[in-house]
């Protein structure tokens, strides 16, 4: 699985969000995703949104992802 891929399931299931994924190794990805549904939602509620985004493939495929949620506006 590639930076690419994992931007492009989170995008396709979290409409509208901005996605930006980063791996320097392609083992282990950053992604930053910023979306307007996250307002009022736990840091834990935004993660597992995510998650549900990238189903199984975060099981089996993805090594490591480490997640920076945000909704518009926030820092």
């Amino acid at each position: 699985m590639d930076a690419n891929t994992i931007k492009h399931m989170i995008e396709t299931s979290l409409l509208g969000a901005e996605v930006t994924v980063y791996s320097e190794d392609g083992f282990h990805f950053e992604a930053l995703v910023i979306y307007e549904h996250f307002s009022n939602k736990s840091l834990l509620e935004r993660h597992r949104m995510v998650y549900q985004a990238l189903g199984d493939s975060f099981k089996s495929k993805l090594h490591a992802l480490a997640l920076r949620t945000q909704a518009p506006g926030e820092n």
